[in-house]
């Protein structure tokens, strides 16, 4: 039910006040936030609240380096608790899990970002939000563990080493464009001229790299997009994938270049990305670049058939993501149990420790679940609409005429908290719900999807406890839509 999942380098955690990361201050200690029952840590004694100073006799500086020190057979904690130290020692089979997580994915500070990008949605956001939604990241750590992009312009040869030594791969990379000067401009930083120098010797020390490209109308499009593809096949032809997406632009900007595409600009970008396409293919017998989803709606076209996605690599960047949803909603019609493309999990599924932040957070707290509003009372027929923003709306439309059903009907929620051409479901906020569900009747069965949820909590801060109606929350898959529309 989203076009696009969230925007690039933010950050929808949900609840906790305190920036995930280590956003701001100094170099901290892992704190832990949970213990596994009857896991080797809890018969070790480890309890929720200590802070772990030291893992066999080192500090580890983020949840890659824990992942390497907690895979020992004998792991030997230095705890802080309550203000004093104490030892404690868990003994497991090597490799197994320690059976703790800790409150972050990075120990020391996050290295932020120095570019400052007009089209950077950062810079867009409305004031009073939670602060950790306007860190700017730009730590090629974050990109391992959760898909994050980097310019690589703070990338260093320390950082280059260590990437190769423990195959922190792959790795997201923004190049934007490939012609110095236009980097360098678009990025508002002199290193955006170099840094791309570093994509190329992590290519050629195998490292899978995606890249992606933000294309701003009159900037970056027309000839410097068709530029900076030809680029690509030249200089990093060992790329796993580029994304062409587009720029969101909100009320709030104070950019005056920006501003989103016209049709005919759409429709050109869909023209440049398959004619590279097909040169890509022809070369590497791959199609390596692809436009996002929004290009095609935007541009009135049909979307490209499903088996040119590959295996939906960038679902998560809006490529492919109409193609897979109209997939799963029509093969659950036969097969209730069919696999679905969903958020990837990244790395941190395979640490022992990290916690799942961004928009690969659960939805739903676990103990939140029990206060979430369900259509309980509700009656089995009653009609059904589907809460969704005006790019869904697009998606949804052809799908749900297919069952030929008259109590089913879209419900678009217009963006006024972003504003601008922001009008994903990923973006969907508590504000805008209950404006538009205050003037939709009562009785009726709303479905929404858990996109725009991060461990419960709307990006405003709102939860579904504060709408007005009932809803009934559906993963965000046309195998879960098509299941709940038959409840």
């Amino acid at each position: 039910m989203a076009i696009l999942q969230s925007f690039s380098g933010s950050d929808p955690e949900a609840t906790d006040p305190e920036p995930t990361g280590g956003m701001v201050g100094a170099t901290t200690a892992p704190r832990v936030i949970s213990v596994a029952p009857d896991s080797p840590a809890a018969e070790a004694g480890v309890i929720v609240g200590d802070e772990v100073i030291s893992v066999n006799g080192a500090a580890p500086r983020d949840v890659i380096e824990w992942q390497l020190l907690v895979d020992e057979a004998v792991v030997e904690l230095e705890l802080r608790r309550g203000g004093l130290e104490i030892g404690a020692t868990a003994t497991k089979p090597a490799g197994h899990p320690l059976g703790i997580e800790v409150h972050s994915a990075v120990f020391d500070r996050v290295r932020t970002c120095d570019n400052h990008c007009e089209f950077c949605f950062i810079y867009q956001l409305p004031k009073g939000m939670r602060r950790s939604l306007y860190l700017k990241d730009d730590d090629y750590r974050l990109s391992f563990l959760y898909g994050n992009y980097t310019t690589l312009t703070r990338f260093t040869e320390a950082d280059f080493e260590r990437v190769v030594t423990e195959g922190l791969s792959p790795l997201n990379v923004s190049i934007h464009a490939t012609d110095p000067d236009v980097r360098s401009d678009m990025l508002r930083n002199k290193r955006g001229a170099t840094s791309l120098r570093w994509l190329g010797a992590l290519l050629d020390a195998d490292i899978e790299v995606h890249g992606q490209v933000v294309v701003c109308p009159g900037i970056n499009d027309a000839e410097i997009l068709d530029n900076t593809l030809c680029g690509v096949l030249d200089e990093y032809p060992n790329l796993a994938s580029v994304c062409v997406v587009p720029l969101g632009v909100s009320d709030h900007s104070n950019e005056p270049r920006m501003r989103p595409h016209t049709v005919a600009e759409a429709a050109a970008v869909c023209d440049i990305v398959e004619k590279w396409q097909d040169v890509f293919l022809t070369t590497l017998g791959r199609r390596t670049v692809f436009a996002s989803d929004e290009y095609y709606l935007r541009a009135g076209r049909p979307f490209p058939a499903a088996e040119t996605y590959g295996d939906f690599a960038m679902h998560e960047d809006g490529i492919g993501m109409a193609r897979t949803l109209e997939r799963e909603f029509f093969e659950a019609a036969h097969n209730p149990t069919v696999d679905v493309t969903g958020v990837r999990p990244g790395f941190f599924a395979s640490v022992d420790g990290a916690p799942a932040d961004q928009y690969r957070a659960p939805r739903l707290d676990p103990d939140q679940v029990v206060a979430v509003p369900v259509s309980l009372g509700i009656k089995r027929n009653a009609p059904i609409g589907i809460l969704t923003g005006a790019l869904g709306a697009e998606v949804l439309a052809p799908l749900v005429a297919t069952l030929d059903r008259t109590d089913i009907r879209i419900v678009v929620v217009e963006n006024q908290f972003f504003g601008g051409n922001t009008a994903v479901a990923g973006l969907l906020t508590g504000a805008d719900l209950i404006r538009t569900l205050e003037n939709e009747p009562a009785g009726h069965r709303y479905l929404l999807p858990d996109v725009c949820l991060s461990r419960g909590v709307f990006l405003d801060g709102l939860t579904v406890a504060d709408l007005p109606h009932p809803v009934d929350l559906v993963e965000t898959n046309g195998a879960a839509l098509r299941e709940a529309l038959s409840r």
